[in-house]
């Protein structure tokens, strides 16, 4: 079933409810997060609101309503083509950021420093797509001031409109500018941002802002000189296996709390581990084609080559008790990108320790450990990345 119209899935849903009985409606796919929500409204069971998951995949609309509730967020503008976006960049000051309207994972997301930059920014990210989210997309562009301060990701259940909990912290690991692609996160459950009232009140807020009131939400802020300011709010659960850390790190399980939800019951969310988890990915630095992927054992200086396509790899490492997991996403052969979006990534591994300090030397070590031999398409001398 084409799952973009709307009309087809809600009858095909009705029937299966008024047959079967349907329990509960939930997504975890940015794409779908308004039809679930619809869905469970017309059917009567809990639901996040559908209005405010079309807020959710709205970078406008939610700029707009967070601005009328005065939740501290990006002064932005909408921008019908290169020229405003230049006349809005040069209003606001330079750097300021590009991105699509209804886009995820950072796709099509620059900072822009001069009108040149803007004028680029804004073909790229009028193009921009990832995952096929561009058939559930409204069409848009928007330049926004540039919040200035590290990343995080605050992870959310709500339980009803008036209770909100903070289950999780995630601090991002952003790689180089003019992008603003995801190369990491870290969940620990002793994170002391948990207990910063400021970020509660600005996550709170913008949840009530938006009127969300049901369901998993994950909410990325910048914390600023003048204090944590959302960069946009989310009405489902995290990816980059994030939900994986916060489990691993506090023993809390997402993804069925959110089920719970769904279902109208009330999840456990009492904590029953206090470690730290954090994952890695690998991207290229250039464009061209996968000639080996290399990993080097703990115990020896010998390596082994992966040539058989994606799949798990720990069990290479069975002495790095505190590796979760070593996966390749792309094989060799593949042509790659220079890390453009989440698509583009070529592995991704999990570590957990007792502190996030430790996770941040685990992380290290596998750096040295995993890499990835890319032959430039051009006729260019091979390069190394890690």
């Amino acid at each position: 079933m084409n799952l973009r119209d709307h009309e087809a899935v809600t009858a095909a849903i009705t029937h299966l409810h008024k047959d079967r009985g349907v329990a509960g409606v939930m997504t975890y796919m940015e794409h779908h997060i308004e039809l679930a929500a619809r869905l469970a409204e017309d059917l009567g069971l809990p639901s996040a609101n559908s209005a405010a998951m079309h807020a959710c995949r709205d970078k406008i609309l939610a700029r707009t309503v967070f601005a009328e509730h005065r939740v501290p967020s990006a002064n932005f503008a909408d921008v019908a083509d290169e020229h405003e976006a230049v006349q809005q960049a040069e209003k606001m000051g330079y750097p300021v950021v590009v991105k699509p309207r209804s886009m995820a994972g950072s796709a099509g997301v620059q900072r822009a420093d001069t009108p040149d930059q803007v004028r680029r920014a804004f073909e790229t990210a009028f193009g921009a797509t990832v995952l096929g989210l561009h058939h559930y997309a409204r069409p848009g562009t928007l330049v926004e001031e540039y919040l200035k301060g590290p990343e995080i990701s605050v992870e959310c259940l709500v339980l009803n409109e008036d209770d909100v909990r903070i289950v999780a912290i995630t601090r991002k690991e952003l790689g180089a500018e003019p992008r603003f692609v995801e190369v990491g996160h870290r969940v620990a459950a002793d994170d002391e941002l948990l207990d910063d009232p400021a970020i509660a009140e600005v996550t709170t807020n913008a949840i009530h802002a938006l009127g969300i009131q049901l369901g998993a939400v994950h909410a990325e802020l910048r914390l600023t000189s003048s204090g944590p300011r959302v960069v946009e709010v989310n009405g489902r659960m995290p990816g980059d296996l994030i939900p994986l850390l916060v489990q691993l790190a506090t023993g809390i399980n997402q993804p069925r709390a959110a089920a719970e939800l769904a279902l109208g019951r009330t999840p456990d969310l009492v904590p029953t581990r206090r470690r730290a988890a954090s994952i890695h990915f690998l991207y290229s630095d250039i464009v061209g084609q996968i000639d080996r992927q290399h990993f080097r054992y703990p115990d020896t200086t010998a390596q082994t080559d992966q040539h058989h396509g994606p799949g798990p790899a720990a069990q290479q490492a069975e002495t790095l008790t505190w590796l979760e997991r070593l996966v390749w996403t792309r094989k060799v052969g593949d042509i790659v990108e220079d890390g453009l979006t989440l698509e583009d990534r070529l592995a991704h591994w999990v570590v957990t320790a007792p502190t996030a300090a430790a996770c941040t030397d685990h992380q290290q070590d596998m750096k040295q450990r995993v890499s990835c031999t890319v032959r430039p398409i051009a006729p260019f001398a091979c390069t190394c990345v890690r």
